[in-house]
């Protein structure tokens, strides 16, 4: 008997959600919220709702695609063996990580230089020439491929391990493991500051990154993601609350002086270790209420859960294109986030549609 997870509607619910959520927290940055992005009509920082928008997003929703990811991951190697499961991973997030790099990319550079006068079809050709290629948002995809193969060689090294979680972690053992994640982050963002890259890499937020790979893995063979109980999630729930509202004051109050970045500063420690302990409450959360409320797939749910990866990847430059038609319109910047997000959300599932009626794209996207 097949001891390995299935696809779950309530996990697939959480991807087209997790998707959503990516698309609107670049949309955020364009309006006055931190972070890096093509293109920006407001200044970087400029809105407190959309930087605590951006901060609570980014402690938790890549690493929960981390989690998501490893959670399939032994399925897929049982299923396969080694070599065709790596085959499948090159296609899968191979493919796409190229198609990005070398076409998406420059275009959406293009694209986005147009809001500056510059031509957009000579603009792409000109990138092109000049090699202004970067993974963007595929960037998660070139991290799996690296932890793909990490873990097929685990596997290969250790032929018949069976090492796997038979329940949800206690409190204490969470508690560790944020407090342990958070000073690995800390000491990493002392040498790579949040914001620099190493191959296209932001190095200081990956210590819960492969921790929640790791975590996927070992829970999947008993299925604890589908598990989640309501006792298990709420100690967790306060501990987000209590962070999500410890941010703002330390923003507003400037907290300490320094970086938050990294670096030997009251912001950066707080920062570091901030990160997991806010994520792990929403994480596990989100598991227990979509597991009991969001449990049934409907053929709109079922249709936008194969579409989420496609609408990932080809968001970049529908909510650059999105944001440069709007740029004219006389709105608040809150209400212009709203507006554009949403529709940058539909677009992109929308132009998702449409790829997987290229023959072949199905077995990528």
């Amino acid at each position: 008997m097949s001891t390995h997870p299935a696809r779950n509607a309530s996990i697939d619910h959480l991807r087209i959600v997790l998707t959503v959520l990516v698309i609107l927290h670049h949309c955020a940055i364009v309006y006055g919220g931190s972070g890096g992005w093509y293109w920006k009509q407001e200044p970087d920082g400029s809105n407190r709702l959309l930087i605590l928008f951006n901060a609570v997003n980014q402690s938790y929703f890549m690493g929960f695609f981390f989690l998501l990811a490893g959670y399939y991951t032994p399925a897929s190697y049982d299923r396969k063996g080694a070599w065709p499961f790596l085959a499948d991973r090159l296609r899968r997030l191979g493919l796409p990580l190229l198609g990005y790099f070398f076409l998406v990319s420059p275009m959406t550079i293009a694209l986005a230089r147009t809001g500056e006068g510059h031509p957009f079809w000579s603009g792409w050709w000109l990138m092109t020439k000049l090699k202004e290629f970067e993974p963007g948002p595929l960037w998660f995809a070139e991290a799996l491929l690296i932890f793909a193969f990490a873990y097929a060689a685990w596997r290969r090294l250790t032929p018949g391990s069976a090492r796997h979680l038979q329940a949800v972690p206690k409190f204490s053992t969470l508690a560790l493991a944020a407090v342990g994640v958070g000073a690995v982050s800390f000491l990493i963002r002392f040498f790579v500051p949040v914001g620099t890259n190493v191959g296209w890499l932001q190095l200081g937020y990956f210590p819960p990154y492969v921790l929640l790979f790791v975590a996927g893995c070992l829970a999947a063979r008993a299925q604890l993601l589908e598990r989640v109980t309501f006792a298990e999630a709420k100690p967790w729930a306060i501990v987000s609350l209590v962070m999500f509202v410890l941010m703002p004051v330390v923003t507003v109050t400037h907290g300490g002086k320094g970086s938050f970045q990294g670096g030997w500063t009251f912001n950066a420690v707080f920062y570091a270790f901030w990160d997991p302990l806010i994520a792990w409450g929403i994480i596990l959360t989100l598991l227990w209420f979509f597991r009991i409320y969001c449990a049934t797939a409907t053929p709109v749910s079922a249709a936008l859960a194969q579409r989420a990866y496609g609408a990932y990847i080809v968001h970049p430059p529908v909510l650059v294109g999105l944001c440069l038609l709007a740029r004219s319109l006389a709105i608040p910047p809150l209400l212009k986030f709203g507006l554009v997000g949403l529709a940058a959300c539909a677009s992109s599932f929308a132009v998702a549609s449409l790829l997987l009626l290229i023959p072949g794209l199905k077995k990528i996207l």
